[in-house]
């Protein structure tokens, strides 16, 4: 699990998790270096991208952080992530995972969309339904569509990402919304090669990751990718 960034606190969400995940019986290995991260994916099943790691160069609002935090992910680090997903193992990006490695152009196509800079915002965090995506059904697979069956809209504090830019080939499987607001995609999944990829754009601190509907779905999605047959 790959954490650390600007304005979240990445090591309160790393740690519920991580916790999710050693309910799935799942070790999580968690760091902010991300030359650890990449040359640990030989070894591992999953990939959890829980940071805000790009080039910062949207605005000068970012340079005080730019010495740290700023990043340009190695065309090498790329190509070894993609051959991760590929031959088989599973990535989530969780929240600001939208925005992370800029510089790198095939990132956009594994996540499935990206933030756009040009339109994608979020309001304050408030309170937010959530809900499953209704063309699910008629769009997804029946793999993807067991991410969701029989889950009911549930209520919860975090961030909803407007406008985000989903590609054609994801499959959307929630949708957010502040009160009187317009939906939002705000979580999607597709395959890639013989991986899978989950996007979900909750999760912006620990107490929305301890909404027990949250942890629940995210529970599904760990082991959806992980290619376990929700239906056992």
């Amino acid at each position: 699990m790959l954490i650390g960034g600007i304005h979240h606190s990445f090591e309160e969400t790393a740690a519920e998790l991580a916790g999710i995940l050693e309910e799935q019986g799942v070790v999580s290995l968690i760091t902010e270096d991300v030359d650890e991260a990449i040359d640990a994916l030989d070894g591992v099943a999953l990939f959890t991208l829980n940071a805000l790691r790009w080039r910062m160069l949207n605005h000068d609002k970012y340079l005080p952080y730019m010495d740290r935090w700023s990043y340009e992910l190695p065309n090498g680090h790329g190509r070894a992530l993609m051959d991760f997903v590929n031959r088989g193992g599973g990535l989530l990006g969780l929240h600001t995972a939208s925005i992370c490695f800029d510089s790198w152009p095939e990132y956009r196509h594994l996540l499935g969309g990206a933030w756009a800079w040009e339109r994608t915002f979020h309001p304050p965090l408030g309170s937010a339904e959530i809900r499953p995506a209704p063309s699910q059904a008629d769009e997804a697979g029946p793999s993807i569509q067991s991410l969701t069956a029989g889950m009911a809209s549930f209520e919860l504090r975090d961030e909803i990402y407007h406008c985000l830019d989903v590609a054609a080939d994801s499959r959307v499987i929630l949708e957010g919304r502040l009160p009187h607001g317009p939906w939002q995609p705000i979580s999607w999944a597709r395959e890639q090669g013989t991986g899978r990829v989950i996007y979900h754009g909750l999760g912006h601190d620990g107490a929305s990751l301890r909404n027990r509907h949250h942890r629940a779905f995210l529970a599904r999605c760990y082991r959806w990718l992980r290619q376990v047959d929700l239906s056992s």
